[in-house]
């Protein structure tokens, strides 16, 4: 899986990670998160002067830490959620009521961003084909059409929130490898604005996993076990 752009876990830089692998490139730097969560914390600071700038409530807001960003380099939500924005793109938490749909056909959503422990990580599609690219794994891994439910499920028995991406995802040359196979090298794309949407393919299990096996240039080395095991491990480390 060469084609597909993969961050490794770095300190605590996974709310970067998961983006860039949302993304399929090096599209935000930890500066750049920082600054998002400088800008809601000022944002937040100005509602807060609203009220009186003597009251307790606001002298103690002051002296605390921001909820948006860490010492050790973790970022809120909040901050994703704002990087995203520079991409149209939006996160829906899949218990919402408004997630419904993506809670009944998971396998026709573009991605979703999972949560646990100052962890974040991205499990995304590439036209027929879902892949895991968290950062604690050595490689992308793919997650068949029929374990994605048994997986998101899994994770929220583990105790994750997950976040369903809306909007339209940027073609990545991991996309573009994957329709190719689908449909051939003339495989179209309306130029390179063209962005991956909820109609551009259809959902057939035998040709997902086909694609998948024709891709997998080495075989994972990472199980289920062995990847809660590492997480529960970095965990442990915070």
């Amino acid at each position: 899986m060469d084609s597909i752009f993969h961050e490794k876990q770095d300190g605590s830089l996974c709310a970067q990670h998961c983006l860039n692998s949302l993304l399929q490139g090096p599209y935000f730097t930890p500066i750049d998160l920082a600054n998002f969560a400088k800008e809601l914390d000022d944002a937040e600071r100005e509602r807060m002067a609203e009220g009186d700038t003597h009251s307790a409530d606001y002298l103690r807001f002051l002296q605390q830490p921001s909820s948006n960003v860490d010492d050790s380099g973790f970022f809120s939500v909040q901050v994703l959620s704002k990087a995203l924005k520079v991409w149209n793109l939006e996160l829906l938490p899949l218990q919402s009521k408004e997630a419904q749909k993506a809670q009944e056909c998971p396998q026709e959503q573009k991605a979703f961003i999972c949560h646990l422990h100052e962890h974040w990580f991205t499990i995304r599609r590439f036209a027929t084909t879902w892949v895991n690219l968290d950062s604690l794994l050595d490689n992308p891994e793919v997650i068949t059409v029929t374990h994605l439910n048994l997986f998101l499920a899994q994770l929220q028995n583990d105790g994750y929130s997950i976040f369903v991406v809306i909007g339209d995802l940027p073609i990545s040359d991991a996309d573009r490898k994957m329709v190719e196979a689908l449909h051939g090298p003339k495989a179209n794309f309306d130029g390179p604005g063209h962005r991956l949407g909820h109609n551009d393919f259809n959902y057939d299990t035998e040709l997902a996993l086909a694609i998948s096996a024709s891709l997998k240039d080495e075989p994972s080395t990472s199980s289920s076990e062995s990847l809660r095991q590492k997480r529960l491990d970095y965990f442990s480390k915070k």
